[in-house]
């Protein structure tokens, strides 16, 4: 296939922040895109042929597809049969299908790492909320819902087997907590060719409230020892997976030093923004090299980063203003990236900065700087 024909069409299911982003990379290469999301209003609107309809539903998702040479997602709530029909007939789908329906139950995502000898939090599976207490000897819990459940959302820390009325009803995983020292991410791009390419180790810091990254920090401040072993963990899921596309794997580094696996996505992610300053290569480039199956690029750090993410205020709701935009950009090495949301309300992701400097610390310095003055409220 020729990558580049402007003829190929490309379509994304999902139209939000990630696929705008994917869209603004695809227009360096000509790249024709077509977006199907639920949302009139959808990011992606404006910039690519946009279809409204729904990225769950059987009919539509197949109709949306037919016409597609290549195919892939921003999100991972999408319907898989009919993917899978327009795989057998033919399209390119990437991350492919049964990937994906893994990938979408967080019990199937345990049950793969415990399969592959891939560490990650010790767990149990329970279909209802009456299973719970079954496992009373083994409290504390994260219980997070098996399906459904994003950032953030679709999770419950459960101290007490007497103490339940917080419990989902729902099948979900039981995930005994982990004492960790601080959470990382690798990014994994792998191409059909089976290339693999790993993006330098960032850091997360989540906001307790709305259990988001709020800042997140590129290089990591971890050994090289920690670094080569988490580098290896990512690359071992992709094979395993046999991926194809972009993987982000968030990983726990525990007190004692151990990295265990937390969540995978396999699509652009929450803990790659950063790249598009800070890496000689972005995260939406490497995914389009890795889809179209091109030589995937360098993915050496350019400068020292960190991301901010830009979270409506608290106590605002409606049409968003974005209050000390004109004085965050008076700093050097500032990028704002706002995601053509029209509405705001309590932590929902409005944009992202990036901040670079020659030293990491420097770049924290200034970050919580920005973060002070850069408010979204109604």
């Amino acid at each position: 296939m020729n990558s580049f024909d402007p003829q190929h069409k490309i379509g994304i299911l999902g139209g939000g922040q990630l696929g705008r982003m994917l869209i603004q990379n695809a227009i360096n290469y000509n790249l024709n895109i077509s977006v199907l999301d639920p949302d009139a209003n959808a990011p992606c609107k404006g910039i690519s042929n946009f279809t409204k309809g729904s990225i769950t539903d059987y009919d539509t998702v197949y109709k949306f597809g037919k016409d597609k040479e290549v195919i892939t997602i921003e999100i991972e709530n999408v319907n898989t049969e009919a993917l899978k029909a327009l795989e057998k007939e033919g399209k390119k789908v990437y991350p492919q299908p049964d990937l994906i329906e893994l990938i979408q139950d967080k019990g199937l995502q345990k049950m793969f790492y415990q399969r592959n000898n891939i560490p990650t939090a010790d767990f149990f599976l329970v279909e209802t909320k009456e299973q719970i207490s079954k496992y009373a000897d083994f409290f504390p819990f994260f219980q997070k819902l098996r399906k459904g459940g994003y950032d953030g959302k679709g999770v419950v820390k459960l101290n007490n087997p007497d103490n339940l009325e917080k419990a989902f009803i729902e099948p979900s995983v039981l995930e005994r907590l982990v004492d960790f020292d601080k959470e990382i991410s690798v990014i994994v791009a792998r191409n059909a060719s089976g290339e693999t390419k790993c993006f330098p180790c960032v850091e997360c810091e989540f906001n307790p409230q709305a259990n988001l990254v709020e800042f997140l920090f590129s290089p990591a401040n971890v050994k090289k020892s920690i670094e080569k072993e988490a580098y290896s963990i990512a690359t071992t899921v992709a094979e395993k997976l046999g991926i194809v596309g972009l993987l982000a794997v968030e990983m726990f580094l525990t007190k004692d030093g151990k990295v265990l696996v937390n969540e995978i996505a396999p699509r652009p992610h929450n803990s790659g923004h950063h790249s598009i300053e800070g890496n000689v290569v972005s995260q939406f480039e490497q995914h389009w090299r890795a889809i179209l199956n091109l030589p995937l690029g360098d993915t050496s750090i350019v400068k020292p980063a960190v991301m901010i993410n830009l979270l409506g205020e608290m106590g605002y709701e409606g049409p968003a203003k974005y209050e000390g935009l004109e004085d965050v950009m008076k700093f050097g090495g500032v990028y704002v990236h706002l995601y053509g949301k029209t509405t705001t309300k309590p932590f929902r992701k409005m944009g992202h900065v990036t901040v670079t400097d020659d030293e990491l610390v420097k770049a924290k310095q200034k970050a919580k700087t920005v973060q002070k003055i850069l408010k979204v409220k109604a």
